[in-house]
Protein backbone atom coordinates (compact mmCIF):
# COMPACT_ATOMS: atom_id res chain seq x y z
CA UNK A 1 0.00 0.00 0.00
CA UNK A 2 1.11 3.39 -0.91
CA UNK A 3 -1.60 5.62 1.30
CA UNK A 4 -0.46 4.17 4.89
CA UNK A 5 2.59 4.53 6.57
CA UNK A 6 5.29 1.38 6.96
CA UNK A 7 8.39 1.77 8.25
CA UNK A 8 11.59 2.21 6.45
CA UNK A 9 13.23 -0.79 8.04
CA UNK A 10 10.38 -2.94 7.06
CA UNK A 11 10.00 -1.58 3.38
CA UNK A 12 14.09 -1.04 2.50
CA UNK A 13 16.77 -1.51 5.48
CA UNK A 14 16.15 -5.18 7.31
CA UNK A 15 16.49 -8.60 6.64
CA UNK A 16 13.83 -11.16 5.34
CA UNK A 17 14.57 -13.28 8.59
CA UNK A 18 14.19 -10.60 10.92
CA UNK A 19 11.20 -9.61 9.36
CA UNK A 20 9.87 -12.62 9.69
CA UNK A 21 11.15 -13.47 12.86
CA UNK A 22 8.89 -10.10 14.08
CA UNK A 23 6.38 -10.61 12.08
CA UNK A 24 2.57 -11.13 13.17
CA UNK A 25 2.30 -14.52 11.78
CA UNK A 26 5.67 -15.45 14.10
CA UNK A 27 4.45 -13.97 17.16
CA UNK A 28 0.84 -15.48 16.87
CA UNK A 29 1.99 -18.67 16.19
CA UNK A 30 3.91 -18.52 19.34
CA UNK A 31 1.64 -18.24 20.95
CA UNK A 32 -0.19 -20.94 19.79
CA UNK A 33 2.82 -23.01 20.66
CA UNK A 34 2.77 -21.87 23.84
CA UNK A 35 -0.60 -23.11 24.66
CA UNK A 36 -0.28 -26.09 23.17
CA UNK A 37 2.81 -26.95 25.27
CA UNK A 38 0.84 -25.75 28.17
CA UNK A 39 -1.93 -27.91 27.55
CA UNK A 40 0.89 -31.34 27.08
CA UNK A 41 2.24 -30.50 30.32
CA UNK A 42 -1.15 -30.10 32.18
CA UNK A 43 -2.01 -33.59 30.62
CA UNK A 44 0.96 -35.32 31.31
CA UNK A 45 0.63 -33.80 35.10
CA UNK A 46 -2.79 -35.18 35.31
CA UNK A 47 -5.19 -32.05 34.26
CA UNK A 48 -8.43 -32.77 32.69
CA UNK A 49 -6.79 -31.98 29.32
CA UNK A 50 -6.70 -34.77 26.61
CA UNK A 51 -4.79 -35.97 23.52
CA UNK A 52 -7.77 -35.27 21.05
CA UNK A 53 -7.49 -32.02 22.52
CA UNK A 54 -4.03 -31.03 22.31
CA UNK A 55 -4.12 -32.83 18.59
CA UNK A 56 -6.77 -30.52 17.90
CA UNK A 57 -4.82 -27.61 18.85
CA UNK A 58 -1.59 -28.65 17.29
CA UNK A 59 -3.58 -29.36 14.08
CA UNK A 60 -4.24 -25.33 13.95
CA UNK A 61 -0.83 -23.85 14.82
CA UNK A 62 -0.87 -22.25 11.80
CA UNK A 63 -4.41 -20.90 10.32
CA UNK A 64 -5.01 -17.58 12.48
CA UNK A 65 -8.43 -16.19 11.00
CA UNK A 66 -6.70 -12.22 11.78
CA UNK A 67 -10.78 -11.41 10.85
CA UNK A 68 -12.05 -13.58 13.39
CA UNK A 69 -9.09 -11.90 15.75
CA UNK A 70 -10.05 -8.38 14.48
CA UNK A 71 -13.85 -8.13 15.34
CA UNK A 72 -13.05 -10.25 18.50
CA UNK A 73 -10.93 -7.77 20.19
CA UNK A 74 -13.14 -4.69 18.70
CA UNK A 75 -15.55 -6.39 21.17
CA UNK A 76 -13.40 -7.24 24.11
CA UNK A 77 -10.37 -4.49 24.00
CA UNK A 78 -8.01 -7.47 24.98
CA UNK A 79 -5.67 -9.00 22.39
CA UNK A 80 -4.45 -12.45 24.13
CA UNK A 81 -8.79 -12.96 24.91
CA UNK A 82 -9.15 -12.41 20.58
CA UNK A 83 -6.77 -15.14 20.12
CA UNK A 84 -7.83 -17.06 22.83
CA UNK A 85 -10.84 -17.01 20.89
CA UNK A 86 -9.82 -17.73 17.55
CA UNK A 87 -8.28 -20.31 18.52
CA UNK A 88 -10.80 -22.00 20.33
CA UNK A 89 -12.82 -21.45 17.15
CA UNK A 90 -10.34 -23.67 14.92
CA UNK A 91 -10.08 -25.93 17.63
CA UNK A 92 -13.44 -26.14 19.19
CA UNK A 93 -12.65 -29.18 21.62
CA UNK A 94 -9.88 -27.62 23.16
CA UNK A 95 -11.43 -23.83 23.81
CA UNK A 96 -12.68 -24.79 27.56
CA UNK A 97 -8.90 -25.59 28.00
CA UNK A 98 -7.06 -23.05 26.49
CA UNK A 99 -5.21 -20.64 28.29
CA UNK A 100 -5.92 -23.01 31.74
CA UNK A 101 -4.31 -21.73 34.62
CA UNK A 102 -2.50 -18.67 32.50
CA UNK A 103 -2.12 -15.05 32.13
CA UNK A 104 -1.62 -13.01 29.42
CA UNK A 105 1.80 -12.95 29.89
CA UNK A 106 2.60 -16.59 29.76
CA UNK A 107 2.33 -15.94 26.09
CA UNK A 108 3.18 -12.43 25.35
CA UNK A 109 6.12 -12.43 27.70
CA UNK A 110 7.61 -16.48 26.87
CA UNK A 111 6.66 -15.22 23.10
CA UNK A 112 9.02 -12.09 23.32
CA UNK A 113 12.18 -14.11 25.05
CA UNK A 114 11.93 -16.85 22.47
CA UNK A 115 11.70 -14.03 19.57
CA UNK A 116 14.58 -12.03 21.26
CA UNK A 117 16.38 -14.93 21.91
CA UNK A 118 16.81 -16.35 18.20
CA UNK A 119 16.77 -12.68 17.37
CA UNK A 120 20.30 -12.48 19.20
CA UNK A 121 21.66 -15.59 17.91
CA UNK A 122 21.18 -14.11 14.61
CA UNK A 123 22.56 -10.77 14.83
CA UNK A 124 25.84 -12.68 16.26
CA UNK A 125 26.08 -14.51 13.13
CA UNK A 126 25.76 -11.41 11.54
CA UNK A 127 28.50 -9.63 13.55
CA UNK A 128 30.56 -12.72 13.37
CA UNK A 129 30.83 -12.39 9.26
CA UNK A 130 31.20 -8.73 9.64
CA UNK A 131 34.32 -9.74 11.85
CA UNK A 132 35.16 -12.48 9.52
CA UNK A 133 35.36 -9.52 6.35
CA UNK A 134 37.51 -7.00 8.89
CA UNK A 135 39.83 -9.72 9.51
CA UNK A 136 40.87 -10.49 5.84
CA UNK A 137 40.87 -6.69 5.57
CA UNK A 138 43.45 -6.15 8.72
CA UNK A 139 45.29 -9.10 7.75
CA UNK A 140 45.67 -7.87 3.91
CA UNK A 141 46.53 -4.06 5.05
CA UNK A 142 48.55 -4.83 7.95
CA UNK A 143 51.55 -3.33 6.66
CA UNK A 144 50.29 -0.42 4.59
CA UNK A 145 51.16 2.94 6.08
CA UNK A 146 48.54 5.38 6.13
CA UNK A 147 48.48 8.98 7.99
CA UNK A 148 47.72 8.84 11.45
CA UNK A 149 45.30 11.52 13.24
CA UNK A 150 45.09 12.61 16.60
CA UNK A 151 42.66 15.20 16.75
CA UNK A 152 42.49 15.07 13.19
CA UNK A 153 45.68 16.11 13.33
CA UNK A 154 48.17 14.54 11.04
CA UNK A 155 50.47 12.22 13.41
CA UNK A 156 52.52 8.74 13.35
CA UNK A 157 51.62 6.90 10.45
CA UNK A 158 49.94 4.03 11.14
CA UNK A 159 48.77 1.23 8.73
CA UNK A 160 45.40 0.87 6.99
CA UNK A 161 45.04 -2.83 8.34
CA UNK A 162 46.04 -1.36 12.34
CA UNK A 163 42.91 1.26 11.93
CA UNK A 164 40.79 -1.77 10.46
CA UNK A 165 41.85 -3.80 13.94
CA UNK A 166 40.82 -1.12 15.89
CA UNK A 167 37.24 -1.25 14.83
CA UNK A 168 37.15 -5.64 14.64
CA UNK A 169 38.69 -5.40 17.96
CA UNK A 170 35.10 -2.82 18.87
CA UNK A 171 33.08 -5.49 17.23
CA UNK A 172 34.79 -8.49 19.26
CA UNK A 173 33.68 -6.75 22.24
CA UNK A 174 29.92 -6.74 21.38
CA UNK A 175 30.24 -10.21 20.40
CA UNK A 176 30.87 -11.25 24.00
CA UNK A 177 28.46 -8.83 25.06
CA UNK A 178 25.95 -10.51 22.54
CA UNK A 179 26.73 -13.73 24.46
CA UNK A 180 26.60 -12.33 27.94
CA UNK A 181 23.40 -10.81 26.98
CA UNK A 182 21.81 -13.71 25.59
CA UNK A 183 23.48 -15.82 28.70
CA UNK A 184 20.90 -13.93 30.52
CA UNK A 185 17.52 -14.46 29.28
CA UNK A 186 15.58 -17.42 30.65
CA UNK A 187 11.72 -18.15 30.81
CA UNK A 188 9.55 -16.78 32.35
CA UNK A 189 7.15 -19.88 32.38
CA UNK A 190 3.15 -20.26 33.42
CA UNK A 191 3.72 -18.20 37.12
CA UNK A 192 0.24 -16.97 37.34
CA UNK A 193 -1.22 -13.21 38.09
CA UNK A 194 1.41 -11.79 40.43
CA UNK A 195 4.00 -14.20 39.72
CA UNK A 196 2.71 -16.82 42.67
CA UNK A 197 1.95 -19.54 40.80
CA UNK A 198 -1.56 -19.34 42.85
CA UNK A 199 -3.81 -20.68 40.55
CA UNK A 200 -1.76 -23.95 39.54
CA UNK A 201 -1.94 -24.60 43.25
CA UNK A 202 -5.48 -24.24 43.09
CA UNK A 203 -5.18 -26.70 39.63
CA UNK A 204 -2.53 -29.05 41.40
CA UNK A 205 -3.85 -29.34 44.83
CA UNK A 206 -1.09 -27.55 46.29
CA UNK A 207 1.88 -29.61 44.93
CA UNK A 208 4.77 -27.21 44.14
CA UNK A 209 6.37 -30.26 42.03
CA UNK A 210 4.45 -30.66 39.85
CA UNK A 211 3.90 -26.72 38.90
CA UNK A 212 8.30 -26.79 38.84
CA UNK A 213 8.02 -29.95 36.22
CA UNK A 214 5.33 -28.16 34.51
CA UNK A 215 7.24 -24.91 33.95
CA UNK A 216 10.50 -26.93 33.36
CA UNK A 217 8.25 -29.14 30.26
CA UNK A 218 7.50 -26.02 28.92
CA UNK A 219 10.41 -24.13 28.93
CA UNK A 220 12.84 -27.53 27.64
CA UNK A 221 10.06 -27.33 24.71
CA UNK A 222 11.20 -23.88 23.60
CA UNK A 223 15.01 -24.42 24.16
CA UNK A 224 15.18 -23.05 27.91
CA UNK A 225 17.09 -24.75 30.58
CA UNK A 226 15.95 -22.46 33.34
CA UNK A 227 13.56 -20.62 34.28
CA UNK A 228 13.27 -16.79 36.73
CA UNK A 229 13.64 -18.00 40.15
CA UNK A 230 11.02 -15.29 41.37
CA UNK A 231 8.74 -12.87 38.79
CA UNK A 232 5.89 -10.21 39.30
CA UNK A 233 3.47 -11.00 36.45
CA UNK A 234 5.84 -10.14 33.83
CA UNK A 235 9.59 -11.36 33.14
CA UNK A 236 12.12 -8.48 34.61
CA UNK A 237 12.55 -5.85 32.31
CA UNK A 238 16.20 -5.31 33.28
CA UNK A 239 16.41 -7.98 30.20
CA UNK A 240 15.11 -5.57 27.61
CA UNK A 241 17.68 -3.27 29.18
CA UNK A 242 20.46 -5.32 28.38
CA UNK A 243 18.99 -6.17 25.14
CA UNK A 244 19.17 -2.95 23.80
CA UNK A 245 21.83 -1.82 25.14
CA UNK A 246 23.81 -4.61 23.72
CA UNK A 247 22.53 -3.10 20.43
CA UNK A 248 23.25 0.52 21.39
CA UNK A 249 26.89 -1.24 21.52
CA UNK A 250 26.83 -2.76 17.95
CA UNK A 251 26.07 0.83 16.62
CA UNK A 252 28.44 2.67 18.98
CA UNK A 253 31.74 0.29 16.65
CA UNK A 254 29.83 0.67 13.13
CA UNK A 255 29.19 3.98 13.69
CA UNK A 256 32.33 4.83 14.72
CA UNK A 257 34.09 2.65 11.52
CA UNK A 258 31.42 4.02 9.35
CA UNK A 259 32.62 7.88 10.42
CA UNK A 260 36.34 6.69 9.73
CA UNK A 261 35.69 5.18 6.17
CA UNK A 262 33.91 9.02 5.67
CA UNK A 263 36.82 10.49 6.36
CA UNK A 264 38.84 8.82 4.42
CA UNK A 265 36.91 8.17 1.13
CA UNK A 266 36.98 12.64 1.79
CA UNK A 267 40.79 12.04 1.17
CA UNK A 268 39.98 9.57 -1.07
CA UNK A 269 42.62 7.01 0.75
CA UNK A 270 39.52 4.63 0.20
CA UNK A 271 36.12 4.18 -0.53
CA UNK A 272 32.90 2.16 0.38
CA UNK A 273 31.21 0.10 -2.99
CA UNK A 274 29.54 2.16 -5.39
CA UNK A 275 27.81 0.71 -8.35
CA UNK A 276 28.48 0.77 -11.38
CA UNK A 277 25.21 2.89 -12.70
CA UNK A 278 25.34 4.09 -9.09
CA UNK A 279 24.23 7.72 -9.14
CA UNK A 280 26.18 9.70 -6.43
CA UNK A 281 24.48 13.32 -6.53
CA UNK A 282 20.97 14.14 -8.71
CA UNK A 283 22.58 17.32 -9.31
CA UNK A 284 26.80 16.84 -9.01
CA UNK A 285 27.03 13.82 -11.66
CA UNK A 286 30.48 13.45 -10.50
CA UNK A 287 29.99 12.41 -6.74
CA UNK A 288 30.68 9.13 -5.19
CA UNK A 289 29.03 9.76 -1.63
CA UNK A 290 29.38 7.51 0.39
CA UNK A 291 25.58 6.62 1.22
CA UNK A 292 25.99 3.14 3.08
CA UNK A 293 28.65 4.72 5.52
CA UNK A 294 26.06 7.48 6.37
CA UNK A 295 22.82 5.10 6.19
CA UNK A 296 25.17 3.61 8.93
CA UNK A 297 25.80 6.21 10.87
CA UNK A 298 22.20 7.61 10.91
CA UNK A 299 20.56 4.39 11.28
CA UNK A 300 22.94 3.96 14.70
CA UNK A 301 21.64 7.42 16.18
CA UNK A 302 18.30 5.94 16.18
CA UNK A 303 19.38 2.43 17.81
CA UNK A 304 21.64 4.11 20.53
CA UNK A 305 18.62 6.93 20.85
CA UNK A 306 16.06 3.64 20.95
CA UNK A 307 18.31 2.08 23.90
CA UNK A 308 16.75 4.72 26.42
CA UNK A 309 13.37 2.65 26.23
CA UNK A 310 14.38 -0.23 28.05
CA UNK A 311 15.94 1.61 31.39
CA UNK A 312 13.03 4.05 31.39
CA UNK A 313 10.55 1.11 30.85
CA UNK A 314 12.36 -1.24 33.51
CA UNK A 315 12.70 1.44 36.19
CA UNK A 316 9.15 2.15 36.17
CA UNK A 317 7.78 -0.81 37.05
CA UNK A 318 5.23 -0.53 39.85
CA UNK A 319 4.51 -3.44 42.43
CA UNK A 320 3.99 -6.60 40.40
CA UNK A 321 2.98 -5.48 37.00
CA UNK A 322 1.45 -2.02 35.27
CA UNK A 323 0.98 -1.83 31.58
CA UNK A 324 2.52 1.27 30.88
CA UNK A 325 5.30 -0.74 29.41
CA UNK A 326 3.27 -2.83 26.19
CA UNK A 327 2.95 -0.18 24.04
CA UNK A 328 6.19 0.96 24.39
CA UNK A 329 8.25 -2.39 24.12
CA UNK A 330 5.95 -3.27 21.07
CA UNK A 331 8.19 -0.60 19.31
CA UNK A 332 11.51 0.01 20.66
CA UNK A 333 11.99 -3.77 20.84
CA UNK A 334 11.22 -4.95 17.52
CA UNK A 335 12.51 -1.71 16.01
CA UNK A 336 15.78 -2.05 17.87
CA UNK A 337 16.17 -5.65 16.38
CA UNK A 338 15.52 -4.53 12.98
CA UNK A 339 17.67 -1.16 12.88
CA UNK A 340 20.78 -3.37 14.42
CA UNK A 341 19.99 -5.49 11.49
CA UNK A 342 20.20 -2.90 9.13
CA UNK A 343 23.29 -1.58 10.42
CA UNK A 344 24.86 -5.00 10.31
CA UNK A 345 23.96 -5.63 6.88
CA UNK A 346 25.20 -2.14 5.68
CA UNK A 347 28.62 -2.88 7.46
CA UNK A 348 28.97 -6.14 6.39
CA UNK A 349 28.27 -4.90 2.39
CA UNK A 350 30.99 -1.88 2.97
CA UNK A 351 33.30 -4.54 4.52
CA UNK A 352 33.19 -6.55 1.37
CA UNK A 353 33.87 -3.72 -1.09
CA UNK A 354 36.03 -1.51 0.41
CA UNK A 355 38.10 -0.04 -2.46
CA UNK A 356 41.92 0.72 -1.08
CA UNK A 357 43.41 3.45 -3.41
CA UNK A 358 47.06 3.16 -2.22
CA UNK A 359 48.88 5.36 -4.34
CA UNK A 360 46.64 8.17 -2.84
CA UNK A 361 47.37 6.84 0.96
CA UNK A 362 51.21 6.63 -0.03
CA UNK A 363 51.11 9.91 -1.52
CA UNK A 364 49.56 11.21 1.74
CA UNK A 365 52.29 9.68 4.17
CA UNK A 366 54.99 10.98 2.11
CA UNK A 367 53.60 14.84 2.03
CA UNK A 368 53.17 14.99 5.77
CA UNK A 369 56.15 11.99 6.71
CA UNK A 370 58.94 15.15 6.23
CA UNK A 371 57.89 16.68 9.67
CA UNK A 372 56.84 13.84 11.34
CA UNK A 373 60.63 12.58 11.09
CA UNK A 374 62.21 15.48 12.13
CA UNK A 375 63.16 14.42 15.19
CA UNK A 376 64.50 11.13 13.63
CA UNK A 377 66.11 13.50 12.02
CA UNK A 378 67.78 15.39 14.56
CA UNK A 379 68.81 12.53 16.50
CA UNK A 380 70.68 11.20 13.90
CA UNK A 381 72.81 14.57 12.65
CA UNK A 382 73.99 14.68 16.96
CA UNK A 383 75.14 11.32 16.25
CA UNK A 384 77.22 12.41 13.51
CA UNK A 385 78.57 15.28 15.37
CA UNK A 386 76.05 18.53 14.89
CA UNK A 387 75.15 20.90 17.37
CA UNK A 388 71.88 19.91 19.00
CA UNK A 389 70.57 23.11 19.08
CA UNK A 390 71.90 24.60 16.21
CA UNK A 391 70.03 21.66 14.02
CA UNK A 392 67.44 22.30 15.79
CA UNK A 393 66.87 25.72 14.67
CA UNK A 394 67.89 24.86 11.18
CA UNK A 395 64.63 22.16 11.23
CA UNK A 396 62.63 24.41 12.87
CA UNK A 397 63.32 27.50 9.94
CA UNK A 398 63.16 24.92 6.91
CA UNK A 399 59.87 23.80 8.07
CA UNK A 400 58.30 26.80 9.15
CA UNK A 401 59.32 28.15 5.00
CA UNK A 402 58.24 24.52 3.54
CA UNK A 403 54.52 25.15 5.85
CA UNK A 404 54.61 28.78 4.02
CA UNK A 405 54.98 27.31 0.62
CA UNK A 406 52.08 24.76 1.37
CA UNK A 407 49.90 27.52 2.76
CA UNK A 408 50.50 29.23 -1.07
CA UNK A 409 48.93 25.74 -2.60
CA UNK A 410 52.66 24.24 -3.61
CA UNK A 411 53.76 20.54 -2.55
CA UNK A 412 55.99 20.38 0.25
CA UNK A 413 59.55 20.97 -0.33
CA UNK A 414 60.98 20.26 3.19
CA UNK A 415 63.18 17.49 1.94
CA UNK A 416 64.82 19.28 -0.73
CA UNK A 417 65.78 22.44 1.96
CA UNK A 418 67.11 20.19 4.54
CA UNK A 419 69.46 18.66 2.02
CA UNK A 420 70.57 22.31 0.63
CA UNK A 421 71.84 22.72 4.26
CA UNK A 422 75.40 21.89 4.70
CA UNK A 423 75.58 21.79 8.53
CA UNK A 424 73.38 19.45 8.73
CA UNK A 425 75.61 17.29 6.53
CA UNK A 426 73.03 14.68 5.11
CA UNK A 427 72.51 13.80 1.26
CA UNK A 428 68.81 14.28 -0.15
CA UNK A 429 69.63 10.30 -0.85
CA UNK A 430 70.14 9.67 3.06
CA UNK A 431 67.00 11.89 3.61
CA UNK A 432 64.84 9.81 1.03
CA UNK A 433 66.26 6.95 2.76
CA UNK A 434 65.56 8.09 6.14
CA UNK A 435 61.85 8.43 5.33
CA UNK A 436 60.49 5.51 4.11
CA UNK A 437 57.12 5.47 5.02
CA UNK A 438 57.68 1.39 6.59
CA UNK A 439 60.26 2.83 9.06
CA UNK A 440 57.88 4.53 11.03
CA UNK A 441 54.64 1.95 11.19
CA UNK A 442 55.77 0.81 14.94
CA UNK A 443 54.56 -2.89 15.40
CA UNK A 444 51.84 -2.24 13.56
CA UNK A 445 51.67 -5.43 11.42
CA UNK A 446 53.01 -7.44 14.70
CA UNK A 447 50.04 -6.02 16.47
CA UNK A 448 47.12 -6.81 13.72
CA UNK A 449 48.75 -10.19 13.52
CA UNK A 450 48.52 -10.84 17.16
CA UNK A 451 44.41 -10.11 17.05
CA UNK A 452 44.05 -12.06 14.72
CA UNK A 453 45.68 -14.97 16.25
CA UNK A 454 43.43 -14.32 19.01
CA UNK A 455 40.40 -14.28 17.18
CA UNK A 456 40.98 -17.08 14.92
CA UNK A 457 39.47 -19.83 17.08
CA UNK A 458 36.45 -17.95 17.21
CA UNK A 459 36.10 -16.61 13.75
CA UNK A 460 37.82 -19.93 12.25
CA UNK A 461 34.40 -22.03 11.42
CA UNK A 462 32.71 -18.58 10.10
CA UNK A 463 31.34 -19.00 6.91
CA UNK A 464 31.45 -16.02 4.50
CA UNK A 465 28.91 -14.20 3.72
CA UNK A 466 27.59 -13.49 -0.09
CA UNK A 467 27.65 -10.24 -0.96
CA UNK A 468 24.39 -8.27 -0.91
CA UNK A 469 22.38 -6.08 -3.56
CA UNK A 470 21.64 -3.12 -0.96
CA UNK A 471 19.73 0.11 -1.85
Amino acid sequence: MTDTYESPLSTRYASEYMLGLFSQDSRYRTWRRLWTALAKAENALGLPVTAEQISEMERHLDDIDYDCVREREKQVRHDVMAHIYAFGKAAPSAAGIIHLGATSCYVTDNADLILYRDALRYLREQLLRLMKSLAAFADRYKSLPVPGYTHYQPAQPVTLGKRAALWLQDLWLDEQELERVTGTIKFLGCRGATGTEASFMELFEGDGEKIDRLNRMIAREFGFEECFDVCGQTYPRKIDSGILGSLSSIAQSCYRMATDIRLMQHDRQLSEPFGESQVGSSAMAYKRNPVHCERICSLSRYLMANALNAPLTASSQWLERTLDDSANRRISLPEGFLCADAVLRLALNVAQGLKVNEKVTDSAVRGYLPFIVTENLLMECVKRGGDRQKVHEIIRRCSMKAVERMNEGFTCDLTERLAAEPELGISEAELMELLRPEKYIGRCPEQVSSLLDKLAPLLGGVEAAPAEELL
